[in-house]
């Protein structure tokens, strides 16, 4: 295998050499409408729509052009009935339709300026979720053949993952099942797990669709067991389901002491180069690595294959030896960069930790500076903490490298309670090791920059993210006194209570955000920010706080920002569209200054990014609005689509 430090001298020497990103072939129609064919827009992830009817100056007129409700939807308080719906589903804009996913595991396909139905499907999956908690759906995937045959079925393909790994390929004129794909239309990718295997493999985020192939990760149950099925990501053929390859990132022979280093997460594909990259996660156990020290040079980091054989091209670790659950959790964008009269072929891969890395896509080598800066030691018998980690010191992280402090109100209102609390914990700056006695986390793994990373535009290289600022207490229990605590519960009650068991490792595990008895937050504010940067110099335009905490009915002033899920889209007229935050609301913000320019209340957090789009010359922003129990209990089956009046 090869990492960043063991290139072949003939990717080396393309270190500064120019390799535009291309578009995907059909993506831009004759009228110059730009398609919204992936999960993140296009299959550089750069969320970046061509329209612009909509600018800075009109965006405040902005109205309702149509919304529809998808029926599938569940609070999960019906003891009898589904568990909790968690929607995150991008509608895709596509071979003149808009298509959208639902948790219940149904395909709409609708008229894409009005939005009735032209047909549905529905995949029968029962509503039960064997691994994440909740009923979880990230969107659809879009394939067609490179010459179309007019009267032919499925030359276009629209395909669902579900929550136990089936793969369904659904035609995408007429809503009827590709029967040569897979079994009858339904791949099972549950066939290749045979390592470790714990539980199914589900499928959370959309497959990756390049060339005739579709590249298959998955989700499992996190923090329950030591050893776990290994990582594998599929490649298979799009019209078949015939698996080609599959890529692992932990070596065979540490199977039998870890798992996972999975791809829950999209991925991102420079086609000019054949190249398709991984955000992979960490190893099992998150939280404690003692038993698995050997080196495992591919997990949490950000991997570059060879797309027609899954052959490591370079791969890049972002976090060495990780007990702090940092999975590398979104598609790099990849974009070229400008540099001393030079055009870099380049990417940026937002984390968890708030650290942005800016990487040679060809190479793996990074284009600004990232330090190996000494961090602190474990004090966990058997664990043996790595002593340094990589540091991007450009651009600037999202998140502040100290802990922001106490909020002196959370800590008056709840008599010294958050004072009392911190002065017990763990606490050295980054990277602090979980202990025993608890360490205080921060950034912590709820981020950070969260799993819909963030958006660039190509004319000026200007990123945009959203981040949250969350502070959260680890903690490991040796395994007689996990037992103990946990004694006659069953796991959801565990789970539910913020311990997680960690089998097979010597320590379970117990993770609290760090919230006063009130559900006050700890720590200083702002919550959750929204950043823009130029790429080519790597210096922070503006920073602004984003979002509203919502809480007891109340929205807290706009200066605290609000924890964020989802992620922006960004228009060619400088338009930046986003939900994300725990307000329920959606905001379209000026690119060049950072300042909302428009907003909208909806039904619940809307944590997808839109699908932007042009249809019949008329330019249309659209949300699916389904909630996430992580921000708010509140949840949705609202799709909504805007547009400026006639």
């Amino acid at each position: 295998m090869l990492t960043h430090k063991m290139l072949p001298a003939v990717l080396a020497t393309a270190l500064f050499c120019s390799s535009a990103v291309a578009a995907q072939p059909g993506s831009v129609a004759a009228d110059g409408s730009q398609a919204w064919y992936t999960f993140t827009g296009q299959l550089n992830a750069q969320k970046y729509a061509t329209a612009d009817q909509i600018t800075p100056d009109n965006v405040g007129k902005l109205q309702t052009a149509w919304q529809m409700h998808t029926g599938d939807v569940s609070d999960g308080k019906d003891p009898n009935g589904p568990k909790a719906s968690d929607w995150g589903a991008t509608p895709l804009f596509v071979n003149d339709t808009l298509y959208v996913s639902t948790v219940f595991d149904r395909i709409f396909a609708l008229e894409p300026d009005t939005g009735k139905t032209k047909w549905m499907f529905d995949t029968h999956v029962p509503l039960v979720d064997p691994t994440q908690g909740e009923l979880k759906n990230r969107g659809l995937s879009y394939w067609q053949a490179e010459t179309p045959v007019a009267g032919q079925p499925c030359q276009k393909i629209i395909y669902l993952g579900t929550m136990n790994g089936k793969v369904f390929a659904v035609d995408a004129d007429s809503g009827q099942a590709c029967t040569g794909f897979g079994q009858n239309g339904v791949l099972d990718i549950n066939q290749w797990n045979t390592v470790n295997a714990k539980w199914p493999l589900s499928i959370l985020q959309p497959p990756t669709v390049y060339k005739n192939q579709l590249f298959i990760g998955w989700s499992g149950q996190d923090w329950t067991q030591a050893v776990q099925p290994p990582g594998s990501v599929f490649a298979v053929d799009a019209q078949t389901g015939k698996l080609n390859w599959k890529f692992d990132a932990i070596p065979p022979d540490l199977d039998p002491k870890t798992g996972t280093s999975n791809v829950w997460s999209s991925m991102s594909v420079d086609e000019a180069n054949n190249l398709v990259f991984m955000p992979v996660s960490s190893p099992s156990p998150d939280y404690y690595g003692g038993d698995r020290t050997a080196p495992m040079p591919l997990s949490t980091s950000v991997t570059a294959l060879n797309a027609d054989t899954g052959a490591v091209v370079w791969s890049y670790q972002i976090v060495h030896h990780d007990i702090w659950d940092y999975d590398t959790n979104s598609a790099p964008v990849l974009f070229d960069l400008q540099k001393d009269g030079k055009t870099v072929p380049a990417l940026i891969q937002s984390s968890k930790q708030g650290f942005l890395y800016v990487l040679n896509r060809l190479t793996g080598q990074p284009i600004f500076p990232i330090d190996e800066k000494p961090v602190p030691a474990s004090d966990v018998p058997g664990e043996q903490a790595a002593a340094t980690q990589p540091w991007p010191t450009t651009p600037e992280a999202t998140t502040p490298d100290q802990f922001p402090g106490i909020s002196t109100l959370a800590d008056v209102l709840s008599a010294g309670y958050c004072s009392r609390t911190m002065a017990g914990l763990r606490y050295e700056g980054r990277y602090t090791p979980p202990s025993l006695q608890g360490t205080l986390a921060y950034p912590a793994t709820a981020g950070g920059v969260e799993w819909g990373g963030g958006a660039l535009d190509p004319t000026t290289n200007t990123y945009v993210v959203n981040s949250s600022s969350v502070a959260q207490i680890y903690r490991l229990l040796k395994r007689e006194d996990y037992d103990k605590v946990n004694a006659g519960l069953s796991i959801g009650q565990k789970n539910a209570n913020g311990y997680f068991a960690q089998l097979g490792a010597p320590y379970g595990f117990e993770l609290q955000t760090f919230l006063n008895p009130m559900g006050m937050p700890c720590w200083n504010g702002p919550y959750g920010t929204l950043s823009s940067y130029d790429l080519n110099t790597g210096k922070l335009n503006w920073r602004e706080p984003f979002g509203e905490v919502q809480k007891w009915g109340f929205y807290m002033p706009e200066s605290w920002g609000s924890v964020t899920i989802g992620s922006p889209v960004i228009t060619k007229s400088g338009v930046i569209f986003i939900g994300a935050s725990m307000d329920s609301r959606v905001r379209a913000i000026d690119l060049k200054s950072g300042k909302v320019l428009w907003s909208s209340t909806v039904e619940a957090p809307a944590v997808a990014e839109p699908a932007v789009y042009t249809y019949k010359g008329k330019e249309y922003v659209v949300f699916a609005v389904g909630g996430n129990s992580i921000l708010e209990p509140k949840v949705a089956d609202q799709l909504i689509a805007y547009a400026l009046p006639e």
